[in-house]
């Protein structure tokens, strides 16, 4: 993209959002005139981060005042003083933005975004989206990341420093040694665009983002975020996450999430894993009820590691569809309150079971129940059971964990990932401490608000282009374009030369 067409792209976006008129209408109206709009300052800041420059105010100022001169006058970058034309100083950048910055922060700032500054930031992204590509697919992919802040953290032994709204977090690192250090800042959590399980590929676009301060839980304000898009009539269909966010209280985020229509696929925390009580003798396990004489070594499966051979998938893939056999199935949907019934998998056809005669008319190839309870609880005596929403509230998921299904569904999750990855690239636009050199909650989300709605731009442009290989491809009869495999195992090292 040349610097015209990001010039009209980022126009269009601030444009559509609103956001430009909205935060004007926040700050003061002053004395003097104002030559620098919301508006103008959001095209700079958005103008700087297409062309990789850190997200410094000076840059801001470098970009607006280098755009041709029909264009500064049309922004307001170059007005007429007392007859003669007066470009944009840096002072004027730096009142503007700070009058922004004050407009959306709290009155009491406790390292949450305000309401007003949630707003900015879900408008920017839902404008940087285009209008076909908004209801291409309702599934997202969640994760959170470390955003550190420009402050040196507070002395020992007392809380002041220029950023009182960060905090010390903690962070998993890939470097040699401990596997986590601390940092001073904030949380940032994003839900990306995914493509539908066996639906077509979508671009992977930044939807929502929130920015809070480390002694906030981020997973509980992403829910706030998520409600919040779902109140706006955008509908949530399939949410992948991990154990991070699985792991939380049923109330922080598996029920919520469900209520407002989402259906949940997330890698289990090992403390989830496995057999966790009971319900009217059924065992709740992985989110789900099993038969009570199902074989412990199925209950405790696993997940395969990332390397697993295809004897391992194989064998993995026979013993997750033998403990489904074992599940009790769904009778009934969902009612008004959240209880469904279920019923025996022998009174399915699922297994054979003596306490079940009709079951044991049933084809050998089926699993068997050899030693029934001595005093068979409600699950095996009753054609089905209740279940409230409370049971396996925290754990309850679209599909059977870890099934083959579930693995397929959960691999969607990596566009997470690779959103973080764009934006922590060393080699283009990386958000490490020095980035940014404003301290505070509102000019960092704003900032990286800006950030993402440029990477969504980019990440079309690429995405069309791939379509329209892919068509020219398949027109001239040729399969897609495949990545080149870039790993080298170690038993390709150590074979030597042929």
């Amino acid at each position: 993209m040349g610097s015209r067409a990001w010039l009209a792209a980022i126009e269009a976006i601030i444009d559509a959002s609103g956001a430009g008129p909205a935060i004007e209408a926040l700050l003061p109206a002053g004395v003097r005139h104002r030559q620098l709009r919301a508006r103008t300052l959001l095209t700079g800041m958005m103008l700087a981060l297409a062309d990789r420059r850190p997200a410094y105010l000076t840059e801001v100022r470098a970009t607006l005042t280098c755009l041709p001169e029909a264009d500064q006058v049309r922004l307001g970058v170059t007005e007429d003083w007392h007859g003669r034309p007066h470009q944009l100083t840096y002072r004027q950048v730096e009142h503007t933005f700070g009058l922004i910055a004050k407009a959306l922060s709290k009155d009491s700032p406790d390292g949450a975004p305000s309401d007003v500054l949630q707003t900015a930031c879900d408008q920017l992204l839902e404008a940087s989206i285009p209008a076909v590509h908004k209801n291409s697919s309702p599934a997202l992919a969640a994760d959170w990341t470390d955003v550190e802040t420009w402050s040196r953290p507070p002395r020992h032994g007392s809380t002041e420093c220029a950023d009182p709204e960060a905090a010390w977090g903690h962070r998993n690192t890939n470097l040699p040694g401990p596997k986590g250090e601390m940092f001073f800042g904030y949380f940032l959590s994003a839900a990306i665009t995914v493509a539908e399980e066996n639906g077509p590929p979508v671009p992977e676009l930044a939807r929502r983002i929130t920015l809070a301060g480390c002694d906030h839980d981020p997973v509980r304000q992403l829910a706030a975020t998520l409600l919040r898009m779902a109140a706006a009539g955008i509908p949530l269909g399939d949410i992948i996450d991990d154990s991070g966010y699985a792991h939380r209280d049923a109330e922080a985020w598996a029920i919520p999430m469900r209520n407002a229509g989402a259906q949940l696929v997330q890698d289990l925390h090992p403390h989830d894993r496995g057999p966790k009580g009971t319900h009217e003798g059924a065992v709740i396990a992985n989110g789900n009820l099993y038969c009570p004489q199902t074989p412990r070594t199925l209950l405790e499966l696993t997940p395969l590691p990332p390397a697993a051979t295809s004897e391992q998938i194989a064998a993995h893939d026979q013993q997750a569809a033998e403990l489904a056999r074992h599940k009790l199935g769904r009778h009934t949907a969902d009612d008004a309150d959240g209880y469904h019934r279920v019923t025996c998998p022998a009174v399915a056809g699922k297994v054979r079971c003596p306490l079940r005669p009709a079951s044991m008319t049933l084809s050998r190839d089926r699993p068997e129940i050899l030693t029934p309870p001595e005093h068979p609880p409600a699950c095996c005596t009753q054609q089905t059971i209740t279940v409230p929403p409370d049971v396996a509230a925290k754990t309850r998921q679209k599909h059977d964990y870890p099934s083959p299904a579930w693995r397929r569904s959960y691999r969607r999750r990596t566009a997470a990932e690779r959103a973080n990855a764009t934006i922590k690239d060393t080699a283009t636009t990386n958000i490490a401490r020095g980035w940014c050199r404003l301290t505070g909650l509102a000019p960092l989300t704003l900032w990286i608000a800006c950030l993402l709605a440029v990477r969504n731009q980019r990440i079309l442009n690429a995405f069309e282009a791939r379509q329209e290989d892919n068509a020219r491809r398949a027109a001239a009869g040729l399969p897609p374009r495949t990545r080149k495999r870039r790993r080298t195992s170690l038993a390709q090292l150590t074979a030597g030369p042929p």
